[in-house]
């Protein structure tokens, strides 16, 4: 015999990514904090580790973004990064390899973020719908044996 279950009863949605805008300006206030305290502590000598940074906050961002997100995203990071990490600071320059390289890690990360935020979503999504949870039939009573 086949019972017909309804499996959308159970169903919960995937989480919707927020709105690219915000998550440009957040980019903004937290590149802007991130390169602040990266400038006051460390200082303009060592680019490496405020890129490292705004890295992790590119993935963070990535978590709960749009993949139309990343670009601006990794833009909006290597502007502080190029404008205030490294010397000339308040100076954008543009050092084609290096400053590829940064644009190219930034983006990277922004999308790495991204991607990992849509698979845990679609595992969750998946363990959701089991066939386990559909209510089983009764069995007959002739099955059971006699006592």
């Amino acid at each position: 015999m086949i019972e017909w279950v309804s499996l959308s009863a159970e169903v919960r949605p995937v989480p919707r990514p927020l709105a690219t805008p915000l998550v440009w300006a957040t980019a903004f206030g937290g590149a802007l904090v991130l390169v602040a305290l990266h400038t006051l502590f460390v200082g303009t000598d060592r680019p490496g580790l405020a890129l490292a940074g705004l890295s992790l906050l590119a993935v963070a961002l990535g978590l709960c973004a749009r993949f139309t997100a990343a670009p601006g995203t990794a833009v909006l990071c290597w502007l502080f990064l190029n404008g205030f990490a490294i010397p000339p600071v308040g100076t954008l320059t543009w050092a084609a390899p290096r400053d590829t390289l940064w644009l190219a890690s930034l983006c990277a990360a922004a999308l790495v973020g991204t991607v990992l935020a849509r698979i845990v979503h679609a595992r969750a999504a998946y363990r959701r719908i089991t066939i386990g949870s559909a209510p089983m039939a009764a069995e007959p009573e002739d099955w059971r044996g006699s006592d």
